[in-house]
């Protein structure tokens, strides 16, 4: 019997910084880094971090949701992000490097909302989640040189994760969930 693998769509920063995330965990078959929710059409990176062509920088994940469900992907997104930053993420500011969750069917919306609701109600954060919950859209790959970028540039991809403010930002956030 063929896998049954499904889509979710996740904006959450540098696409460099989400993509080891959720490639590391069993049932992830692929983290493609791209560009999604703006106006042109394939778009280079130039492009989009104009800010002019309304793309977010985003990762597309293939998965087995028997082996990691759409709730763990929403989990460990949050895990990744300020949701209180209606700006960018960390040193990354524009509308590029906004944080979104690109829901694919009524289930993932659903389960989505909840799973933002449940965040704010947790009382982490002091201020609003901000981070929208939006239709899926035209999702395009970047360039090769963006994908898999922690593999390829190793050393780089780490001094920008702890120089952007992420690492600290996530290890004092959730601490607990990293140990």
């Amino acid at each position: 019997m063929e896998k049954q693998y499904q889509v979710a769509t996740f904006a959450g920063g540098c696409f460099w910084c989400m993509v080891k995330p959720f490639d590391e965990q069993p049932g992830i078959k692929s983290v493609i880094s791209g560009y999604t929710g703006g106006t042109v059409e394939n778009p280079t990176y130039q492009q989009v971090c104009t800010d002019t062509t309304g793309h977010f920088e985003a990762v597309q994940i293939t998965y087995d949701p028997e082996i990691f469900p759409y709730e763990k992907l929403l989990e460990l997104f949050w895990q990744q992000i300020d949701p209180t930053d209606s700006g960018g993420q960390f040193h990354d500011r524009g509308q590029s490097y906004q944080t979104a969750i690109f829901y694919h069917d009524d289930t993932q919306k659903k389960l989505a909302e909840q799973s933002k609701q449940a965040l704010q109600k947790s009382g982490r954060f002091t201020r609003p989640i901000v981070t929208p919950i939006l239709p899926a859209q035209t999702f395009y790959p970047a360039e090769d040189y963006h994908q898999q970028y922690y593999k390829k540039n190793r050393s780089h991809y780490e001094s920008y994760h702890v120089g952007s403010g992420r690492a600290g930002f996530i290890q004092s956030h959730w601490r607990e969930n990293n140990e």
